[in-house]
């Protein structure tokens, strides 16, 4: 048996780890095991075709944050519109109970589940008939965390207010592919990436991150002044590494936007401002650039 909570838990921010913490506390005093129970898809690519929101986190990458706060399992369920119809009653009775063998239900204190949703006491009528005992977890009053407000933050470049609300940086992973190679030209050999389709990508900048190769500076934008069009390019130099990256896989935790992208007179100023850059995000981190 189980003490569980569901949500579809985007980011697994500051807010869904106070309901996850809430939901340890009830296991342990019940002396139950913990549960998370996500989807494998965003309920609005079933529920609402007009508006589907980037993701913070894939489905994996969720299963790994949740299992990092301390839940012993996540059960990730097939979200489609059999699911999506049904009563949350129902939902309770038949997957809840009968499936995964929850016998302690904490709900988020603004979250509502199954068609047609209902009221906490709705919710706790509804537990009682089949065996669930529904517990309303306290409200995070520290500061406002919501997965849309993060998208907020990170669509306007604001990483490092993103991290808060998410109590850690957010995070992009992408395969490295052939690029231009003009960073190679300029000096600063970059690694152009691939992102999943997805996946939230933030406003267009130059971004300090880490790596698990080290310190980086990420630029996230059109290249204007190497009249690059209108394709997005994601590009990322590692600091003082030579080794070859095609086709590895890289993940890339975004600490701090430095600038805005902005077109140059001349590869020559561009240049120049790649040394800037560099030495900024390398005070940053209290590092140094063998190039700089």
């Amino acid at each position: 048996m189980f003490v569980a909570t569901i949500g579809f838990f985007d980011g697994v921010h500051c807010g869904h780890r106070f309901l996850i913490s809430q939901v340890l506390e009830q296991a342990r005093n019940a002396g139950l095991r913990s549960m998370a129970i996500t989807m494998d898809r965003h309920p609005k690519t079933i529920v609402a075709t007009d508006y589907v929101p980037c993701l913070l986190t894939t489905t994996e990458e969720r299963i790994t944050l949740l299992k990092e706060s301390g839940i012993e399992h996540v059960e990730v369920l097939e979200f489609d519109r059999k699911m999506a119809e049904m009563t949350a009653r129902t939902f309770m009775k038949e997957v809840l109970r009968k499936q995964l063998h929850v016998s302690v239900l904490v709900m988020g204190y603004d979250h509502r589940f199954g068609h047609g949703g209902g009221s906490h006491e709705d919710y706790i009528q509804w537990g009682e008939e089949c065996g669930i005992k529904v517990v309303i977890a306290r409200k995070f009053e520290r500061h406002y965390a919501s997965s849309s407000e993060i998208r907020r933050q990170l669509t306007e470049g604001n990483v490092a207010e993103a991290a808060k609300l998410l109590c850690h940086p957010y995070v992009l992973t992408g395969m490295v592919e052939s690029g231009h190679q003009v960073g190679r030209t300029l000096g600063f050999p970059t690694a152009n990436l691939r992102i999943s389709q997805e996946k939230l990508i933030p406003a267009t900048g130059v971004y300090a991150v880490m790596t698990e190769l080290g310190t980086g500076i990420m630029n996230i934008g059109r290249r204007p002044t190497l009249n690059n069009g209108t394709n997005l390019s994601i590009e990322v130099h590692i600091m003082n590494y030579e080794g070859n990256l095609y086709g590895k896989e890289l993940h890339l935790s975004f600490i701090e936007r430095i600038r805005e992208e902005r077109k140059f007179a001349s590869l020559e100023e561009l240049k120049a401002q790649i040394r800037e850059d560099i030495r900024q995000v390398s005070s940053l981190f209290g590092t140094t650039h063998k190039d700089v």
